[in-house]
């Protein structure tokens, strides 16, 4: 069986032979980057599966390596920051990222994430060939779930995987009202033991991509106080 490839950028090079060390032990295959220049190139050029990106770099930094890689591609961003104030969460997950996770860290805990990662990846780009279709529509929206389609307004949305499921959970729920604890133990797959603004982005950037007015959101709607729901 081909090794899942990984790509490690950080221009702490103790890091990323830390975190290269604990991926391989999980037989993962690793390519470092110590620049963001560097981690684009390898990118262009090897069947990457999942980038752990540092946000704290010279030059190019994480923000703008991520929003770089989400020009073109769905690849999981997993980013490490030495910060870890909600705002600078925020800022990672609008610019991308499908999880945050903070130094100094677990490697136990890194290495389960990347796993937790590659599995929706996995389904998310199923390599089957089928053609049935099992579609949800919700006025000009269409959810595609054999193939992991979304088109809003007959128009393709890109989807990150986590965005996908966000929106999958809420479409084969109709008029049900999931709280963003809930969202987040349903698609990440673990409990939530602190509050954080993770859901609250990951829904803003899917309404971005699906609605015509964000502001004013026709597909998901808000219940102050409690969470979020696509009406029947």
């Amino acid at each position: 069986m081909e090794q899942v490839s990984i790509l490690v950028v950080d221009d702490d090079r103790e890091i990323a032979e830390l975190v290269e060390i604990h991926l391989i032990s999980d037989g993962y295959k690793v390519f470092k980057a110590y620049t963001a220049k560097e981690g684009l190139e390898i990118l262009e050029r090897e069947n990457i599966k999942l980038v752990i990106l540092d946000i704290m770099m010279p030059g190019m930094d994480g923000l703008s390596m991520c929003r770089a890689i989400r020009e073109t591609n769905t690849v999981p961003i997993i980013m490490l920051s030495a910060k870890s104030a909600d705002l600078d969460k925020i800022i990672g997950l609008s610019t991308g990222a499908d999880d945050y996770v903070t130094k100094p860290f677990n490697p136990l805990e890194l290495t389960a994430r990347v796993k937790s990662q590659l599995r929706r990846y996995t389904q998310f780009n199923p390599g089957s060939s089928q053609k049935t279709e099992k579609e949800i529509v919700i006025n000009h929206l269409t959810i595609n779930k054999e193939n992991h389609r979304v088109t809003s307004y007959g128009n393709e949305v890109k989807l990150t995987p986590i965005e996908f499921d966000i929106l999958y959970l809420l479409a084969t729920n109709p008029g049900r009202v999931f709280s963003t604890d809930e969202i987040f133990e349903r698609v990440w797959n673990e409990k939530m033991y602190e509050a954080n603004n993770t859901v609250m982005v990951h829904i803003r950037r899917l309404r971005e991509k699906i609605e015509m007015d964000s502001r004013n959101a026709q597909i998901i709607k808000t219940v102050w106080g409690v969470g979020y729901k696509i009406e029947k």
